[in-house]
């Protein structure tokens, strides 16, 4: 689930917030990082369960209708497909799921208003309508329908943006990720109803936890010899007027560059380098990207850099 680009902007992050606080508890650090990896998971789980959830406020808005006083032909005869919809029935019965959510305290129970309000929009869209309207439906069209409701109104819902940003800080820079971790889990779904799917895993790799680790410790552990390295490369700045950030993204690289052998230097040049253009001004960025190149070439041609491939 989570690649090595994602790890190192958590590692970042983590790092920025290790660094602002002044705290020198490596072991709290390191804690406070997976903390908010595993964070990103949970929204993962909030996002998947609110599929479920939406089918289940259907069925309920179906089952009132019926049992009106005077219910009409519409309430008596409606159309089944959202309410009955394969993939949204697959998500809603997966025993993982819903042991992973009742493990980590995800529940929609007390924001129904928010699930009704959502679903209401997503009954006022054309798509919707189109869907409804349907002389019958298949797995492929259910899945298809759902992949686009993602697309449309999961990811867009401002109401939807707001909750998540108000129940967790750590889920403000994860809604695109996540968004195309719920994809990917709908979109590999087999044409199979009775065939539960498998939910992603935290991590991509075994290895990946380890690099997250290593990275955000011996960044901390060589901050002092980056510090030097930084320095001698920025003579006509003042390495304390450099903004925290930026100097924090060289540090990730130079402890990549140099500590870790199986990453080829382009690579990892590569990578910082995105990183400055999400985290940095464009003026900073330009900056970064030139002192970075700089030591580079610098440590290159001193031979201290050691790699098992280039």
């Amino acid at each position: 689930m989570l690649n090595r680009r994602h790890l190192r902007v958590k590692v970042l992050q983590a790092l920025y917030a290790f660094f602002q606080s002044g705290n020198s508890d490596l072991s709290a650090g390191e804690k406070e990082l997976f903390f908010g990896i595993d964070k990103t998971y949970d929204l993962y789980l909030y996002q998947l369960s609110l599929l479920g959830e939406l089918q289940h406020q259907e069925q309920r808005i179906v089952e009132e209708n019926r049992n009106k006083h005077l219910p009409v032909a519409s309430d008596l005869n409606p159309s089944l497909h959202f309410a009955q919809n394969r993939l949204l029935q697959m998500v809603a019965e997966h025993k993982q799921l819903k042991e992973l959510c009742k493990r980590n305290k995800i529940y929609w129970n007390e924001h129904q208003d928010l699930v009704k309000k959502l679903l209401l929009h997503i009954k006022q869209q054309h798509y919707y309508i189109e869907y409804q309207q349907l002389p019958q439906t298949d797995f492929e069209i259910d899945r298809d329908f759902v992949v686009k409701m993602i697309k449309k109104d999961l990811l867009n819902f401002e109401l939807l943006h707001a909750f998540y940003e108000e129940k967790s800080i750590y889920w403000l820079n994860d809604w695109e990720l996540v968004g195309i971790m719920l994809m990917k889990s709908i979109k590999t779904v087999a044409n199979e109803p009775q065939t539960p799917f498998a939910l992603l895993e935290l991590f991509k790799e075994e290895t990946d936890k380890a690099f997250a680790r290593d990275l955000f410790l011996r960044t901390i552990l060589k901050s002092g010899e980056w510090d030097e390295i930084i320095g001698a490369n920025t003579k006509n700045w003042d390495l304390e007027r450099i903004a925290l950030m930026d100097v924090i993204i060289m540090k990730m690289a130079l402890t990549e560059i140099m500590g870790f052998q199986q990453i080829p230097v382009k690579v990892s040049l590569n990578e910082y380098i995105e990183l400055s253009k999400m985290y940095s001004t464009p003026k900073s960025q330009v900056f970064v990207n030139g002192v970075l190149n700089k030591m580079v070439e610098e440590l290159d041609a001193s031979s201290k850099i050691h790699k098992f491939a280039k």
